[in-house]
């Protein structure tokens, strides 16, 4: 076998239309466009979802809901997920910048400390917002809780 014997597979190309080559190519005339109207000529688009004269989709869809542009949002760290950091890398402080290192969050992201699970480890926890049952936990496990 070489580079000169080398050829696609069977069926798995085809030959391009070509259109507007005659009557006799079988896409002469018209060349597939249909007669006469917007669409026969040249240089012609239709606006982004346009459907023909319908109603299109984006506005046959009510609008709903509101997106407050002031909002914070946060990424929630569970207690499980600490417990689990502790055991496996021996920690006595989670930080920012722990949980960035094992990729928990990312460099703009702002850390909720959750309350899903149970903490046995006496840790110093850094985040930027605590749940009223992840501080309990904390607390009652020997920690100690600081927000920035």
């Amino acid at each position: 076998m070489n580079l000169s014997n080398l050829k696609p597979a069977e069926g798995s190309t085809k030959n391009r239309k070509r259109i507007g080559r005659g009557t006799g190519s079988g896409r002469g005339g018209t060349s597939t466009r249909g007669h006469k109207g917007a669409g026969s000529r040249s240089g012609t688009s239709t606006k982004v979802g346009f459907e023909g004269g319908q109603m299109p989709l984006q506005r046959r869809v009510p609008k709903v809901g509101f997106k407050n542009p002031n909002r914070v949002e946060y990424v929630g760290v569970n207690l499980d997920v600490l417990q689990e950091l502790t055991d496996k890398y021996t920690l006595s402080t989670i930080d920012f910048a722990t949980l960035k290192e094992h990729g928990l969050v990312s460099k703009n992201g702002l850390v909720k400390i959750l309350g899903r699970g149970e903490l046995k480890a006496k840790l110093e926890v850094t985040a930027h917002a605590f749940t009223a049952t992840a501080q309990k936990a904390i607390e009652a496990a020997g920690g100690t809780i600081v927000k920035l």
